[in-house]
């Protein structure tokens, strides 16, 4: 048994979560099995000063993109400087360096209070195309990095066959694609079977991901749609520029997420990304099939996408969950910030969501969408016991009402994460592997 006693705890109150004061939390075998508020702390009991927030989990991410990282600005950093970049470190990624690099940014991603992620990943082979040797070398690299991490990790392995609508993938991508639709759902069943053999099922799994209609074929999609195994969730980058909605307009008569509708793709498994660009048919549709919206709000705003109707989707049934992407930022603080922030400059209007729907986005919403288990908005007995603790008293969060603090805290205002029930964070250094900044600055030093 490991006890955690909190000043303050975000807890389940029944009809809404509650902060209460002085709470001991019990946990085994990485869940919480139980919860008792006004207490002193138990003689064995690990303090974690602050409020306690279940940890948040973030649904989209593009480790290798940690690289680009204050690297695209120069000549005011259009979008084909960062392009550039993109397939440049693309083209650099061994499995040895990608696995030092991943388990920096995963580490990044646990100081900051993330307790699970979804890695968005489709760098499956040699540059220009040959497998490796040992077939899921990249993935197994990734799923390593996140075990010595300690975080949460769902391995969306990525279907990507096209550079385009009816274009072929370009030499940067070609290291990206498989072939055909059935060689990736085989090494998909493949790459499930030794995951599963290697690693804790609690802690890494496997998902899938279309990389986008621009990257899969509609006979493709067809064969997902049939084929797929009904227990994999599926994410895809959709509508995230009008370029794309023009391309599937001209080609298929439909938008992105109508092509979606027409082989019976929308469905509550379905995560999709950005969402930047959608029509009010789009946004009904996702709604109505209860799907996932994962919004990006610090890389769509670096990329200047767009800001997302979040507030529409979510009105019109659509889950709303929050991830980093490219890593301009890894802080899911500034992440639910930047949300409501988007909507209060794209509609003048304040109070879009209130911090728990922010609060909610960056947990349970998102955590929904992995193949881990799901960390509730708040704690709660039977839950896995993933907690963050935030100072009240730092020079951003001082003053704050606690349940405000997805408006005033960051990342520098954590002071304890807890993974699966271990202590794995404080004070902004991971207590596995140390300084983060020094184990990025080491493996930043294999790319150009």
């Amino acid at each position: 048994m490991i006890r955690y006693w909190c000043e303050q705890a975000m807890v389940d109150g029944g009809n809404a979560p509650a902060v209460a004061e002085r709470v001991e939390i019990e946990a085994q075998d990485g869940r919480i099995v139980g919860i008792s508020a006004g207490v002193e702390p138990s003689p064995d009991a690990h303090v974690l000063p602050g409020v306690v927030f279940p940890a948040a989990a973030n649904a989209h991410s593009h480790a290798f993109h940690r690289i680009l990282r204050g690297r695209t600005h120069h000549n005011r950093g259009d979008f084909w400087v960062w392009r550039e970049h993109m397939y440049r470190s693309a083209s650099e990624l061994t499995p040895e360096a990608y696995e030092e690099l991943a388990t920096a940014v995963f580490a990044e991603m646990v100081v900051a209070g993330f307790s699970s992620v979804a890695e968005f990943h489709y760098v499956h082979h040699q540059p220009g195309g040959k497998a490796y040797p040992e077939p899921h070398a990249m993935e197994l690299a990734l799923a390593r990095a996140a075990a010595a991490a300690g975080i949460r990790l769902t391995l969306l392995d990525t279907l990507y066959l096209a550079g385009g609508i009816d274009m072929p993938l370009s030499p940067e991508q070609a290291r990206f694609g498989d072939g055909d639709v059935r060689a990736w759902l085989d090494r998909l069943d493949s790459l499930r079977a030794e995951i599963a053999r290697n690693f804790p099922a609690g802690m890494i799994n496997v998902g899938a991901a279309l990389h986008s209609v621009r990257g899969v074929p509609e006979a493709a999609l067809a064969v997902v749609a049939k084929e797929l195994p009904t227990d994999l969730p599926l994410h895809i980058h959709l509508s995230e520029q009008p370029a794309e909605n023009i391309a599937c307009l001209e080609a298929h008569g439909l938008t992105p997420t109508g092509l979606l509708a027409r082989h019976g793709l929308l469905s509550p498994r379905l995560s999709a990304v950005h969402c930047t660009h959608l029509t009010d048919e789009d946004i009904a549709l996702l709604g109505n099939a209860g799907a996932t919206v994962v919004m990006c709000p610090t890389t769509e705003a670096d990329l200047a996408d767009g800001i997302g109707p979040a507030r529409a989707l979510a009105d019109a049934g659509a889950s709303i969950a929050l991830g980093t992407d490219q890593h301009a930022v890894i802080d899911p603080w500034i992440e639910m910030r930047a949300l409501e922030h988007g909507e209060r400059l794209g509609s003048g209007e304040r109070g879009r969501f209130s911090p728990e729907e922010l609060l909610h986005a960056a947990t349970e919403g998102a955590a929904r969408s992995m193949a881990t288990p799901v960390a509730p908005a708040a704690l709660q007995v039977g839950a896995v016991c993933d907690l963050v603790a935030v100072a009240s008293d730092s020079t951003r969060t001082a003053g704050s009402k606690p349940q405000q603090l997805p408006l005033s805290a960051t990342a520098a205002d954590v002071t304890s994460v807890v993974i699966n029930g271990e202590l794995l964070a404080s004070d902004g250094v991971h207590r596995r592997l140390g300084a983060v900044g020094n184990l990025l600055t080491a493996a930043l030093k294999n790319f150009s």
